[in-house]
């Protein structure tokens, strides 16, 4: 059930947070690695909404659906390479934040695979679909109806 329509937010709110979208989309990390961290952290905080959209925009990126009906289980899957396996352990780690834990090791295996900007823009990443999250579940919009930029356009064609 919607409680806040994203047409009723505080002026400047939505568009603050799409330009940190921006900023990460434009930050030269892989999208498709992005999108299973972001699926990642949706099913965490359990926000449907996001999973439906992250699901769609992944898929019209070119990621297969058993990559990502199984990024719960990762550390499993013989198919996310080191890098993508080093970002999740990431975005786990920072969404289930303990105060008793320290992030020496999780950053030894971020070096492997990142550069520091890269591991910015990746803690940057983890943190804002982290606001999403909690931003949708407070808002409540209607899971299911999130269309991909340009699919409906594609599809038309492929029918076409």
């Amino acid at each position: 059930m919607e409680r806040i329509s994203f047409n009723h937010l505080p002026e400047g709110f939505y568009a603050s947070m799409m330009q940190v979208q921006k900023v990460i989309d434009k930050s030269g990390l892989d999208y498709k690695m992005l999108e299973l961290v972001r699926m990642r952290v949706s099913q965490i905080n359990g926000c449907a909404y996001c999973l439906d959209m992250h699901y769609k925009e992944a898929i019209h990126a070119g990621e297969t659906p058993l990559r990502l009906m199984s990024v719960s289980a990762w550390r499993e899957a013989p198919y996310y390479n080191g890098e993508e396996q080093a970002a999740l352990a990431f975005a786990e780690r920072l969404t289930l934040m303990r105060t008793d834990e320290t992030n020496d090791d999780i950053h030894e295996d971020l070096n492997k695979y990142f550069s520091k900007d890269e591991i910015a823009y990746l803690t940057l990443a983890v943190a804002q679909i982290n606001s999403w999250n909690r931003l949708v579940k407070s808002f409540g919009p209607t899971p299911g109806k999130y269309e991909a930029p340009g699919a409906k356009k594609e599809l038309a064609e492929v029918a076409g």
